[in-house]
């Protein structure tokens, strides 16, 4: 503005030399996030340069100078903002000394470089904050997809094993359960391959702004697919539901289907069962997941293993609670998970 409005009468009209190292003072700034230790060396030798040798207007504030320290507390490793500091405590008291040499003028022109380095430290802490925030939240993203690809092969595998393993003795004996073993086989294969599919879909989106993301979890709906499915292994499995029967919110509707799912799956792999229960009851503020097989129990090794730890996250990560171990009477092995979820009340509410 002191280049645009008049000057007083008793003072000289600017000149292009003042417009030029005004200009130089300003355009460094250009590469002030490369080398802004540099830049900040250019704009003190242009000032300089500008109050000793023209005679131009001079600015109220030395706005290219907040600039860079600025970015200097931002971007810069300590060694140089310590650089920083000592240039500016021998910069700032010469300016000061060639213009008003006031303690009024040293004191505010202290204060606002240190406003500017101040600023800076604290947009760099929330940045900081900001990628580990970033990096916690991949981190659980990936626990989430390594267990949703976990539950997925988990239980397609063991129920493709299973029916290979009794293909070969039924088609000596029943060729008629031979062809629907092998169907079977297929159509696990086949359902594995659409989750993991929807599942790759979504991780594509990111990179594909435009598509509606798409949800690779099952819903509540699909808990009786994954039972029939069970069902062709050749095991006996048994659904019933308690209580009064409501939707569940989706994410605790997919939770309650994969933990459903990989308790099955952990009955086909480990249990040596023949049969199993699966009941879901609804309660007033929670929902109670029970799965009840009448195999080998815990001495089967079906107590630990990355299934049931995933159950227990799951749980966990909707502020339930998980707790496996052998069933009445010490037979079989049992799965209790309770996950809370809004009363009819609240959701009336």
């Amino acid at each position: 503005m002191p280049f645009v409005v008049p000057r007083p009468p008793d003072l000289e009209p600017a000149t292009w030399p003042a417009y030029g190292l005004t200009t130089l003072t300003v355009v460094p700034l250009i590469w002030r996030r490369r080398a802004p230790l540099a830049v900040l060396t250019a704009i003190i030798a242009t000032s300089a340069l500008y109050k000793l040798a023209v005679e131009g207007p001079g600015q109220p504030l030395p706005y290219t100078g907040l600039v860079i320290v600025y970015t200097v507390a931002v971007l810069s490793p300590p060694w140089k903002r310590l650089v920083t500091g000592g240039l500016l405590a021998v910069a700032v008291p010469v300016s000061v000394w060639l213009n008003t040499r006031t303690a009024r003028e040293l004191t505010f022109s202290l204060f606002v470089f240190a406003a500017a380095y101040v600023f800076g430290r604290l947009t760099d802490a929330r940045q900081r904050a900001n990628r580990i925030e970033a990096e916690r939240a991949a981190a659980r993203e990936r626990a989430r997809i390594a267990r949703e690809m976990h539950d997925i092969l988990s239980h397609a595998v063991s129920l493709m094993i299973v029916q290979a393993e009794a293909g070969p003795v039924a088609v000596r004996t029943a060729p008629e359960r031979a062809e629907a073993a092998f169907d079977a086989i297929s159509t696990t294969g086949r359902e594995a391959m659409v989750q993991l599919r929807r599942m790759l879909g979504v991780l594509r989106t990111g990179d594909e702004p435009d598509r509606a993301p798409r949800e690779p979890q099952p819903g509540l709906a699909g808990l009786s697919g994954l039972l029939d499915r069970v069902r062709a292994s050749g095991l006996e499995v048994a659904y019933e539901s308690a209580g009064a029967v409501r939707p569940l919110p989706d994410a605790t509707g997919a939770t309650v289907v994969r933990i459903v799912q990989e308790a099955l799956t952990n009955v086909v792999k480990h249990a040596g069962a023949r049969t199993v229960s699966v009941q879901l009851i609804y309660g007033e503020g929670a929902v109670d997941i029970r799965v009840l097989d009448d195999g080998r129990g815990p001495q089967s090794g079906s107590g630990g293993g990355h299934g049931l730890i995933g159950v227990r996250e799951r749980a966990a990560a909707h502020g339930g609670t998980a707790v496996t171990g052998p069933g009445p009477d010490g037979r079989g092995f049992e799965v209790r998970v309770r996950l809370p979820v809004l009363s009819s009340a609240e959701v009336a509410r």
